[in-house]
């Protein structure tokens, strides 16, 4: 789909694309709504997702490796449902660690076996469960978000966004505090939510009144590429799109990477920026486009296979020369 309309070939579902992180019902009501407040802008807020081996701690000097100012994480293992405490040690080794490599903003990515849209009850109540250990150590460790996606609704499109936007619903009262979830715009391939800006107004639209405002949104550009919204060749309508029906104000993070597959593939495959079929113009563009200034930027790019930094240092420094 292009800004200017639907071209979406069919239903939705896609995968997370682990292997380069390794290597590496429509609403038609005006939007009346605000994302939470969010940090003063930093002159920039660039950076990648960094490795937790070795603890959460160990994050920031890898993005301090890589320059970055703005850094994505796993707070636990994500293809396992193993559920570990961030004790006060590690949170204050955390703490102490940003201090010392200061980033401007941090966000974590939620486990891949979370599938909050679930039809299966057991397998629900377990994803919210996680979900909610998800909040938990991303507050402990003071994170301003996590990046969720909208999960699978294996059996009918509309249950799935109303079991999803209850789980988001409990999971919020159940664990307050200031850390937002920004839901992830997908791929369309499958069974998967948030194919659409409209589908993911809906989720939002169907979280509870008094924890909405902790709701936003992750657009993720191979993503809305292969789902069909066609920043190479329609960015503006793309954008206008995106704030005429979910509001640029409830943009709280963007993925930058390229697509391994053409246009409307409905595929999840991302490649290195300016390798893929976006090329390098659209994020020349994101990169310039003052709308996006105190958004955060992050690369989920491969890494290879000689080391974690080489390819981020590449890539972070085409897009730093492409503000210039």
């Amino acid at each position: 789909m292009s800004g200017r309309g639907p071209r979406v070939l069919g239903p939705g579902r896609d995968n997370p694309d682990e292997e380069s992180m390794k290597r590496t019902t429509s609403a038609t009501q005006p939007r009346d709504e605000k994302a939470a407040p969010r940090k003063a802008a930093s002159p920039e807020m660039l950076g990648a997702h960094v490795s937790t081996a070795g603890g959460p701690p160990s994050a920031l000097p890898r993005g301090a490796a890589i320059g970055a100012s703005a850094i994505q994480l796993f707070t636990k293992t994500p293809n396992m449902w193993r559920e570990p405490e961030v004790t006060q040690e590690i949170a204050a080794s955390f703490l102490a660690a940003r201090d010392l490599h200061p980033v401007a903003v941090a966000v974590s990515h939620d486990s891949y076996l979370i599938n909050l849209a679930s039809p299966d009850p057991a397998l629900r109540a377990r994803s919210t469960e996680a979900f909610q250990g998800e909040l938990r150590r991303s507050g402990a460790l003071r994170l301003e978000a996590i990046v969720s996606h909208p999960g699978n609704f294996i059996d009918e499109r509309g249950a799935g966004l109303e079991r999803n936007a209850a789980a988001l619903t409990d999971a919020l009262r159940a664990v307050p505090g200031e850390v937002r979830v920004l839901l992830e715009t997908t791929a369309g391939t499958g069974t998967v939510l948030g194919r659409s800006f409209e589908e993911l107004r809906t989720l939002r639209d169907l979280v509870g009144d008094d924890v909405r405002h902790r709701v936003g949104f992750c657009a993720d550009t191979c993503h809305l590429y292969s789902a069909g919204y066609d920043l190479a060749g329609d960015y503006d309508g793309v954008w206008e799109a995106f704030d005429r029906v979910v509001g640029l104000e409830l943009l709280g993070c963007i993925h930058l990477n390229d697509s391994k597959t053409p246009f409307a593939s409905h595929k999840d495959r991302h490649e290195l920026i300016g390798d893929g079929s976006l090329g390098q113009a659209p994020f020349q563009r994101l990169m310039r486009d003052p709308r996006f200034a105190g958004i955060p930027k992050i690369l989920e790019t491969p890494k290879g296979d000689v080391d974690e930094v080489t390819n981020d240092l590449r890539m972070l420094a085409l897009l730093r020369g492409m503000v210039d």
